[in-house]
């Protein structure tokens, strides 16, 4: 969403999956989406879970966390030469990134997205479910209600988890060998 609005391209980054273990590897990945996302500006590189690529630096584990940091630390330094790109990371455990990283400059601002109010949570459960045949006797109402302390992901999942339970539960019934499943199968 932020990207469209923005009209910019978006350039994920997630934190644990661009880890690797061979001698830099991880470093050279960072460079290559800096580099591709300086080419493509206006641009934003989204780093989910932050904490794992740049946790702070004496509490790493081994070089290669060190040697991570220190090329982020590198490539946000150099962004004023790099056009119109903007970094963002993402991170439940913001004491763990490297101070460094969070001095201005570099990351200038920090927000807290909290968990979402029984508003938010009921508008999630609506766009999960929308398309979901649900029983009658369900109110996304009282179920928000119930779900105090979910996150976004939390109520999508048990929305999925739902999904899954009800299609476990009707797969008996439906014949795989036909074109089409009856609309009564769909809609019991």
């Amino acid at each position: 969403v932020m990207a469209s609005e923005s009209e910019a391209n978006m350039f994920p980054i997630n934190g644990p999956e661009i880890m690797n273990k061979y001698y830099g590897e991880t470093e050279a990945k960072l460079r290559d989406i800096f580099k591709e996302a300086k080419d493509n500006s206006p641009s934003i590189i989204f780093i989910d879970e932050i904490d794992a690529i740049a946790p702070k630096r004496e509490e790493a584990y081994g070089d290669v966390e060190k040697r991570v940091v220190a090329q982020l630390l590198a490539l946000m330094d150099g962004l004023n030469d790099r056009g119109n790109v903007i970094v963002l990371g993402a991170t439940n455990r913001p004491d763990s990134v490297d101070p460094a990283l969070r001095r201005p400059g570099r990351f200038d601002r920090e927000f807290e997205i909290s968990v979402p109010n029984e508003d938010g949570r009921i508008e999630i459960l609506q766009i999960h479910t929308r398309g979901m045949p649900i029983d009658e006797d369900i109110d996304l109402k009282d179920l928000a209600s119930e779900l105090h302390g979910y996150t976004g992901a939390d109520i999508k999942s048990l929305c999925r988890e739902a999904a899954m339970k009800s299609i476990r539960r009707y797969l008996p019934e439906i014949d795989l060998e036909t074109e089409k499943i009856p609309s009564e199968v769909l809609q019991s």
